[in-house]
């Protein structure tokens, strides 16, 4: 299926944590829960290939070592689908059909409680629907079919139903969910077609949205774009889409290899105006077009119409094979309304998917895993447009892979 190839793309082999649970069944832990006091949790991987979750008041300045300051993950990896929120940690378990809640205990990063889900061959995107309500969406690739589940996090109860969005026909095998917002009380969710093989696979030429009532889930409309392909991207794993503070809705086209493999499209962005309903037809910031001259994937709203676009570097990696291993990935600030470019003087970065990218009371907080000069947290002031370092990894680092706020403000 198209995630387990997308799975040769990124950094190692994708295995999450196993678990056996009876239908509706849950496991807890008699441990007393870890609440997390600080402000900011790094997942990192070191150059031995074991895996840390560390927590940290400030990323300005200092030095880490994930290995003697972390909690190491057992068993690794679960840096793609995490969720944070409120000093937690979950994800789901998609070979045991099981929604997780981790804890740190005695060093480690570990699985507290769990409860059963049914369906979910792949997690697309989630949305926080309140505090302590959560909606997942996935394909189910048996049933054909897109699944939700709403999750309560406190106790772990769970509602499950199906989206009516239309299965992958034809020729097409595998659908993809690249965004899911809520807009004045409709859910719009973008989506696009593969035809996949165990080896490849391609994307369709359109790009899907379906809008939606909600909480009835009654489709009200389905918009149609070629402009580009493969809307968004799993946003567990890095951003691609935001609401900016008029209510405009943006989203990043992705038809790289690392996602939609359709190269000869551009990357795009794409903006649904407030209360329009329609994605905006005079609107398309072509970024392979501009000095940017490829494709990019992950996409972060800095504030004042500004964002910050993940990019690949021509000529640097010579496939799929060393893609998430060589440095070769820039960071460009982009213009909405102008719509243009300007590169950010940072070291090239590597690691296909990440979540780097954090912006906090005016700074813009940037990771970057470069080949010779180290693994920093970069500070970037978007008004004056000066950089500089902040916190150190020690040099046994090998990827930061996520950072996030662990307490949202």
């Amino acid at each position: 299926m198209i995630h387990r190839y997308r799975g040769l793309i990124h950094f190692v082999a994708f295995a999450l944590l196993s678990v056996v649970l009876l239908p509706g069944c849950r496991e807890q832990s008699g441990e007393q829960e870890h609440i997390a006091q600080k402000k900011y949790s790094i997942y990192a991987m070191m150059k031995n290939g074991k895996e840390y979750i560390l927590q940290t008041d400030s990323l300005a300045s200092g030095e880490i070592n994930p290995e003697k300051s972390g909690a190491r993950v057992v068993p690794a990896p679960l840096y793609y689908e995490l969720i944070v929120r409120d000093g937690r940690y979950y994800s789901i378990d998609r070979r045991k059909s099981a929604f997780v809640r981790y804890k740190i205990a005695n060093g480690e990063f570990v699985r507290d409680t769990a409860i059963a889900i049914t369906g979910f061959s792949s997690v697309e995107n989630y949305n926080w629907l309140s505090r302590d309500s959560l909606m997942i969406l996935g394909y189910d690739e048996d049933a054909r079919k897109v699944r939700y589940v709403k999750i309560d996090v406190r106790n772990l109860s769970i509602s499950q139903g199906i989206v009516p969005v239309p299965a992958p026909f034809g020729n097409y095998n595998w659908l993809s969910i690249g965004f899911s917002q809520f807009l004045e009380n409709k859910l719009y969710i973008g989506y696009c077609y593969h035809t996949y093989t165990l080896d490849n696979y391609t994307t369709g030429d359109t790009i899907y949205t379906a809008i939606l009532d909600y909480p009835q889930l009654r489709p009200q409309k389905t918009l149609k774009d070629t402009r580009s392909v493969y809307p968004g991207g799993v946003n567990t794993r890095q951003s691609h889409s935001f609401v900016t503070e008029n209510g405009d809705f943006y989203f990043i086209a992705c038809p790289g290899i690392a996602l939609g493999n359709y190269p000869e499209k551009p990357t795009g962005i794409f903006r649904i105006r407030k209360s329009s309903e329609e994605i905006d037809s005079e609107y398309f910031f072509n970024i392979s077009a501009s000095a940017i001259n490829n494709h990019g994937y992950g996409f972060w709203y800095i504030g004042n119409g500004k964002a910050i676009v993940r990019t690949e570097r021509k000529g640097l990696y010579t496939g799929m094979k060393d893609h998430y291993k060589v440095p070769h990935f820039d960071f460009y600030l982009v213009d909405l309304e102008k719509q243009t470019t300007s590169r950010l003087p940072l070291p090239l970065d590597k690691g296909t998917s990440r979540q780097c990218v954090l912006v906090e009371n005016g700074t813009v907080y940037i990771t970057v895993n470069s080949g010779n000069e180290g693994c920093y947290v970069w500070l970037l002031n978007p008004g004056t447009g000066a950089l500089k370092k902040g916190l150190k990894f020690s040099d046994d680092t090998e990827y930061i892979l996520r950072l996030e706020r662990l307490n949202d403000q």
